[in-house]
């Protein structure tokens, strides 16, 4: 086997997605037929399915730099060729957002849900306009569609949590045996932690490379942990004794 192909796929973080995405695909087929048409369990599969592919395609463009170069040149990028920003920023900077708002929409009671509709039409409008005026192109880093699409996840992780304090339903149950609890949480604490690090990352690693790597890694830490809440989401319905069945679902239906 090609070194280099065997180096760019043996990074620790891509190793650890790939290995949540076969614990996943393994459960979701356990799951009933009934289980597999809801949202609660085909969406979370869904986005770890969609990440672990982007994560391991920009592996493999990190090992093919010809198709690097390629995508780069088509987008107008003759400057930088070595970098595959252009498939981050469309894949969990755009669809990873609107991923991840529509999940916790799925959450949400029915007067809430349009906020969610609201913010994912703004959040498209405001992607499309800043990237084709070239305020923003695909292949630079975009930090006002980034903290945009960060700003609108912990704003929905929000309306989750009022709701969690304020919902007869909600106070009648364990958080800590709800799944849509840890899954809020790691979100909530995952995009923060990238928002943060996203405005600090360029300038940690000019004065500080040590402190900037190892903030880096522990971002990656986070995802994980992300993508492994939404593995044990899609289990979740083979281990009844951990955790309780939803109380939004209890008052409204499946």
């Amino acid at each position: 086997m090609d070194s280099k192909l065997l180096q760019a796929f043996s990074d620790w973080f891509t190793i650890s997605t790939n290995l949540l995405l076969i614990i996943g695909v393994v459960f979701f087929i356990k799951l009933p037929k009934g289980k597999r048409a809801n949202i609660q369990y085909w969406l979370p599969f869904l986005i770890l399915t969609f990440t672990v592919f982007y994560e391991n395609f920009g592996a493999y463009t990190n090992y093919n730099y010809d198709l690097k170069k390629a995508v780069n040149a088509y987008l107008g990028n003759t400057e930088y060729p070595k970098f595959n920003l252009w498939l981050f920023n469309i894949a969990r900077r755009q669809v990873g957002v609107i991923l991840y708002l529509l999940l916790i929409k799925t959450w949400l009671p029915p007067s809430k849900k349009k906020y969610i509709n609201w913010m994912i039409i703004v959040f498209i409008s405001m992607a499309c306009a800043l990237q084709f005026s070239g305020i923003e192109p695909l292949y630079y880093n975009q930090p006002i569609i980034f903290a945009l699409g960060a700003n609108l996840i912990l704003i929905g992780s929000g309306l989750y949590f009022i709701g969690m304090i304020t919902q007869d339903q909600f106070l009648e149950s364990n958080p800590l045996r709800l799944v849509s609890f840890w899954q809020m949480t790691v979100i909530m604490f995952t995009f923060s932690l990238n928002y943060i690090s996203s405005v600090a990352l360029l300038y940690l690693f000019a004065v500080n490379p040590v402190l900037g790597s190892s903030l880096q890694q522990f971002s990656s830490f986070m995802w994980i942990c992300t993508l492994g809440v939404l593995t044990v989401t899609i289990a979740s319905p083979l281990i009844p004794k951990v955790f309780e069945k939803e109380p939004f679902y209890k008052s409204y239906g499946p």
